[in-house]
């Protein structure tokens, strides 16, 4: 039994000394009143310091975007900090590149609040705010894909088509602490008064884990944003657009956007990848959306359909389809843009195809 009981003594001594650390940063290391100067002196916040600058902005509410929450684990929440606050942490530099290093860009979470700061961050970050919610849909789109309506009430929400929103995450079963999660908003910026997203089931996943078995219609949360910079550009450009799966979010919204603008005389290509049928969605929705906008052109393509399936679209890897159709079907003397929004492989094969191609203008959405 010797064997068993020293680990457990070894892990609960660590997790002890690990909080008395906490206990005495908190209250013997006072670090006081502390100002912190955003933009030069766009923004001046009067703080108690201590806590990390992420937690510290957004207390204040100044919103930097974090999907992990600010676990450290996804790099979104950078920031440049003038004032010396000490050496790049391990935990930072799988982030951040040579060029940001260089000119002191550091992640807000990694960062405790010493000392007077000074800080440049994206002027779009201070019309990111935090919305009250209630759940006002919860819809099955396929078995693993759900679609979360959002109603914010009175508030209005202004974003660009292809901006994402942060969800937070209450505690729930085993999961004792809020986080926050980035998803794509689906619905279009002229529905100022909801938010609607497209939530796929990732196994183990903290955010849809809750999202697919615990949320429930009339719940009340919380919603953080608008953040980021993937959108459809102001050109004429034939629009290249690829998705796979819950990376239908921005193009939904997008697409709807620019029909009810009437940015019609714009030609799109919309190829959307699934393995089977099973994992198609919307396709009711795009095809009408082809009669009324005769430029817009829908490819639905599935990698592996079952030998029983119904099915005479497109077959073959994405790649493979969006190669066969830059070759044979999109104008090559028009000047063209690649939109991308899926898993980090996608986005890295159909880069390779849009670039062999002649495509170098490629925007994308990036997820895991």
């Amino acid at each position: 039994m010797e064997f068993l009981i020293a680990p457990i003594i070894v892990a609960l001594l660590a997790s002890v000394l690990a909080l008395l650390i906490s206990i005495l940063d908190k209250h013997v290391n006072n670090y006081g009143d502390v100002e912190i100067n955003i933009n030069r002196d766009k923004k001046v916040l009067n703080v108690k310091g201590g806590d990390k600058l992420l937690t510290t902005l957004s207390s204040e509410g100044v919103f930097i975007p974090s999907a992990c929450g600010g676990k450290g684990g996804c790099g979104a929440c950078k920031c440049k900090i003038s004032t010396d606050v000490g050496p790049i942490l391990p935990t930072e530099k799988p982030y951040l590149s040579a060029e940001e290093m260089s000119e002191n860009v550091r992640l807000a979470c990694q960062i405790k609040v010493k000392k007077n700061l000074d800080i440049s961050i994206p002027e779009e970050l201070f019309d990111a705010k935090e919305f009250s919610g209630v759940v006002e849909e919860i819809n099955d789109l396929t078995y693993d894909i759900k679609e979360v309506i959002v109603s914010i009430g009175d508030e209005s929400i202004d974003f660009v088509s292809g901006r994402y929103i942060q969800l937070v995450v209450p505690p729930y079963g085993k999961i004792k602490e809020y986080t926050q999660r980035a998803y794509s908003i689906s619905s279009k910026p002229s529905e100022k008064n909801k938010v609607a997203m497209l939530i796929r089931l990732i196994p183990d996943g903290i955010a849809t884990t809750w999202v697919h078995n615990y949320m429930k219609v009339g719940e009340e949360l919380k919603l953080i944003g608008p953040f980021g910079k993937f959108e459809k550009s102001d050109c004429n450009s034939t629009m290249v657009c690829i998705a796979g799966g819950s990376g239908m979010a921005p193009f939904k919204s997008m697409f709807h956007d620019m029909l009810e603008k009437g940015e019609i005389d714009r030609e799109v290509w919309y190829f959307f990848g699934a393995r089977t049928t099973k994992d198609l969605f919307l396709l009711k929705e795009f095809q009408e959306m082809e009669k009324e906008w005769p430029n817009f052109h829908f490819i639905p393509a599935l990698s592996s359909p079952l030998p029983d399936e119904e099915w005479d679209g497109e077959k073959g890897l994405i790649t493979d389809v969006l190669d066969k159709y830059l070759k044979t079907e999109i104008d090559s003397s028009k000047h063209r843009e690649g939109f991308l929004c899926g898993s980090p492989g996608m986005i890295g094969a159909c880069n390779n195809i849009l670039n062999h191609n002649g495509i170098s203008d490629i925007f994308y959405d990036n997820f895991a």
